[in-house]
This record gives C-alpha cells, structure tokens and sequence, in this order.
C-alpha cells in the first residue's frame, strides 16, 4: 500500500460511524422540547394562570366555623351568703359561625385580578423571549456545523490535489525525470493538508458536539448526518419597516411594557388605599354549658345543709349582622412614602422600554449593515474562487510543464483554500445576521 492510500485510510476511519439524519426543523422541535429553561417557563405560566381566581383576589366572602370546648372550676366561699360554700365543674361547648364580605375597598379588587392577568401575560412574554433565543441558538449551531462540514470537504479536495501530486512525482520518478527533493516537497503538502483535514475533523465533532448541547440531547458522541443545507440569504430588506415591526413585535420589549403596565397597576392600588373600605359582617353564636358539684346551704337555724349540684344545663344563642366601615386617617405618612416610590417605579419602567428600545434600534441597524456588508463580501469572493479554479487549473498545467516550481504551485492552492473558506465563513455570517433580524423584529418563530 503507497504512502498516500495509507493516510487517506486512516481519515476514513476517523468518518466511518452510524449517522443520525437532523433536518434543521427536526432540531428546532427536539431543542425546544428538551430545553429546560422553556420547560421552566411553562410551568410559570400554568403557575400564573392558575392565580387567576377571584379566590385570591379578595371579591368572595369568607366563612369560618368555630368550635370552642372548655372546662371550669370554681370553688366559693361566703359566710354572708346563704350559699355559704360552693363547688363546681361547669362543662361547655360553643360552636360559631362568621361571615366577612368586602363590599368596597377602592377599587382593589378588580386591581387584584388585572395583576394576576398581567403576571401570566409576563410569563406568557418571557416564555417568548426564551422560545426565539434557543431557536436562534438552534440555528446558529445547525448552520455553524453545516459549514465546519464544508470546509472538510474544501480540505479532502485540496488534499486530492496534493495526492495527485504525489502520484505525479512518483510516475516521473519510475521514467527516471524526477528528483528526491520534488517528491518530498509533494508528501511534505500532502502530510501538511492531512494533518489540516485531520484538524478540520475535530472541528466538525466539536460543532456537532455544540448543536447536541444547545438541542438537549442526551448522546453527546452520536454523529449526525445534517440535511439542511446553507441557502444563501438574498432577500433585500427594508429598514425603516424592520424598525417598526421592531417595536410593535420584538418580544424583549414586549416583556418590558408589561412590566411598565404592573409598576402602574401598583401605584393605582396604593392610591386606592386613600378609600375607605366597606365590609358586610355577620355571625352567630351557640353556647351549651353543664355544672355540676357540691354546695353548702347555711339557712336562719345556723346549720349547714349541703347538697349535690345535679347536672344543670344552660343554652344561649346570639347573631349579629351589620356593616363595618374602615378609613385610615393617619399612618406616619407611610401610604405617602409608598405612592412616591410607585411612582417612581413606574417612571423608571417606562424609561426601560425606551432605553431597549434604543438598544434594539442600534442592534437592528447594525446587523442591517452587516447583513449589506456581507453580501458584498460574497459577491467579491465568489469572483475570487473563480479566479483561484482557474489559477490552479494553470498553475497544474505549468507545474507539470515545469515552468514554475512546487512552492508557487502550493502557494497557489493556500490561495484557492482561503478563497473557500471566505466564502463559507461570509455565507455562515450572512445567515447568522439574518437570524438575528429575525429575532430583533419578533419573526424568528412564525
């Protein structure tokens, strides 16, 4: 086996596993489904939803029973009365029943529950943030291994080259016209372009190894065959309609005004504290007791008579019912403190959202330019590869023809794989700025 087959087999083998076909889609739904965060957020959500119930709110009545056993003794003595002495054990049980119903308190009821509305909506908003941030992730990953995958078959392809090189030299050799120093030039690139190949692999794995992190996925050494390919990205957008779908769809903003919309919602429930508060109230009350015991009569003969206190039993029911009517006049100015910083809770919310939305507006037109600037790179490039091909079908001619030596031969092939690899790399960051349009403008997920 010559020197070459030997090498190409052994980077062969490095490739020769089961593969696992992965559709771009295939792994934006297995990433979002494994993503804990998203998993996370969704239990907030049911969280929150579930919190909105008048139950919590304060507009239903409560009731409570009451039950209240006891046991007394007393034991009493008065020469003065006729009941001289007396003992006794008195048994009684008490059941009770309130009923308290807010009838009015400002207005805070109806707050209570636009609250518990705007916190799921919150977690609705955050769960969105989270969904286009993993599926922009996904992509990147996806498209960041689809052309590390590129580049090994730009490095197989030169390696061929530098091969056929060798096998070159080798032919000259066996008719006696060439040299020890040409072949070793030639198996010199040959080792240099395996080894880069070699290099390029573990590139590959490594970007394979991040796609399966950023979808979950419990095999980290499985090996995947991607099938969606890198499309070229030629759509010609329109900046000032990307700016306004921006801020009407960008759901970091949008998380944001809910924010604002709860800094008001709480300083509203602190103004209503200023209202009194009207609630209806009513109870009723049952009261069972039994005595028992000795008492000692002492009548106008001067002598003791004592007796068994039998068994005597006393019942007593009440109710009541009426309206009760709270007004805080004064607390230190407390409720004035609080109403201030809501206040300024609510002012510091709005100017969050126009502060990001700032933010996203520069980011926005920063990838915009990007985005221009790279398919110009592309264009130029792609005129550049055009060149190299034809450079390097020259440059094999004159190389066998022997009017140029084996260094500008290989010089001409460095040229040829930096072209390549430009071009991928622009191709990559063109679909990731489209990515990021796509997040910032709220459309990554449609």
């Amino acid at each position: 086996m010559k020197f070459y087959q030997l090498c190409l087999l052994l980077l062969l083998c490095t490739c020769a596993r089961a593969q696992t076909s992965l559709s771009l889609s295939d792994a934006i739904q297995e990433g979002l489904a494994n993503n804990y965060q998203i998993r996370l957020a969704k239990a907030d959500i049911a969280i929150a939803e579930n919190n909105i119930n008048d139950a919590l709110t304060g507009k239903l009545p409560t009731i409570s029973l009451g039950l209240n056993p006891g046991i007394s003794y007393r034991n009493n003595a008065n020469p003065a009365s006729i009941v001289a002495k007396s003992t006794t054990f008195s048994y009684g049980i008490g059941p009770s029943a309130n009923l308290s119903w807010t009838l009015f308190n400002g207005g805070r009821i109806a707050m209570n529950r636009e609250r518990f509305e705007t916190l799921a909506n919150q977690s609705r908003e955050q769960l969105q943030v989270q969904v286009e941030n993993s599926v922009a992730d996904i992509v990147d990953a996806y498209y960041n291994a689809v052309v590390t995958q590129e580049q090994i078959s730009v490095r197989q392809r030169v390696l061929n080259l530098s091969r056929d090189r060798i096998r070159y030299q080798e032919v000259r050799a066996e008719f006696g016209q060439g040299g020890t120093f040409n072949e070793l030039q030639a198996r010199d690139a040959y080792l240099s372009d395996s080894s880069l190949l070699v290099g390029q692999q573990l590139q590959y794995r490594l970007a394979i190894r991040t796609l399966l992190q950023v979808i979950g996925a419990d095999d980290m050494n499985q090996q995947l065959a991607l099938t969606t390919e890198l499309d070229e990205v030629t759509e010609d957008y329109d900046r000032t309609a990307l700016e306004s779908q921006l801020l009407a769809s960008n759901s970091q903003l949008s998380a944001l005004r809910v924010n604002k919309t709860l800094a008001n919602i709480n300083t509203r429930a602190i103004d209503a504290e200023q209202k009194p508060t009207v609630s209806l109230n009513a109870g009723a009350a049952f009261d069972y007791s039994l005595a028992t015991g000795n008492q000692t009569f002492v009548f106008g003969d001067g002598n003791p008579d004592s007796r068994s206190l039998p068994g005597i039993g006393a019942t007593t029911l009440s109710s009541q019912i009426g309206l009760g009517i709270n007004y805080l006049i004064y607390d230190g100015g407390a409720r004035n403190v609080r109403t201030q910083t809501a206040k300024l809770q609510e002012i510091t919310a709005n100017l969050n959202v126009d502060a990001v939305a700032q933010q996203l507006r520069s980011a926005l037109a920063s990838s915009l330019d990007r985005y221009e600037n790279q398919r110009e790179i592309i264009n130029i490039t792609r005129q550049l590869i055009d060149n190299a091909e034809r450079n390097i079908s020259i440059a094999e001619e004159r190389f066998k023809g022997g009017t140029i030596n084996s260094f500008d031969y290989r010089a001409i092939q460095v040229s040829y794989i930096n072209a390549e690899f430009q071009l991928l790399n622009a191709l990559l960051g063109l679909k990731n700025t489209e990515t990021e349009v796509l997040r910032l403008t709220g459309g990554i997920v449609d």
